[in-house]
């Protein structure tokens, strides 16, 4: 069983939006802290953005003020919401777990993984 399972990804228009979701299949993430990195082609993979467990979220510069992630411990959900979407976000997009309730914007501080989901935004 696939600990998280990432949907939503697609193919968008520069401009357009798309909204990601990230279900924990086993585990609940109350208590836990979550992210969002995306990897390009041919790039490593970096952040995105992430969610305490709390009300904590911190993004990276360069999608500040366009993406918007939101919890639903019930649901074991991570939403990550993108608005007006550019070619440069184009990228598999990974949510992940760490054992700590707080935000952590390395690769190394989660510990487990989702398998992605491609973004293409066409120009």
């Amino acid at each position: 069983q696939v600990p998280l399972v990432e949907s939503g990804g697609g193919l968008v228009q520069t401009g357009g939006s798309l909204k990601l979701s990230c279900v924990a299949s086993a585990r609940t993430i109350k208590g836990v802290g979550m992210g969002w990195f995306r990897q390009a082609p041919g790039k490593e993979r970096v952040f995105v953005g992430c969610h305490s467990d709390g009300i904590i979220t911190y993004y990276s510069d360069a999608v500040k003020g366009r993406f918007t992630i939101s919890r639903d411990n019930a649901q074991k959900t991570l939403s990550l919401q993108m608005d007006n979407l550019k070619p440069e976000d184009t990228a598999i997009y990974f949510c992940a777990t760490r054992s700590w309730p707080s935000c952590a914007r390395e690769e190394d501080d989660y510990d487990i993984w989702g398998q992605g989901t491609q973004v293409t935004v066409s120009s």
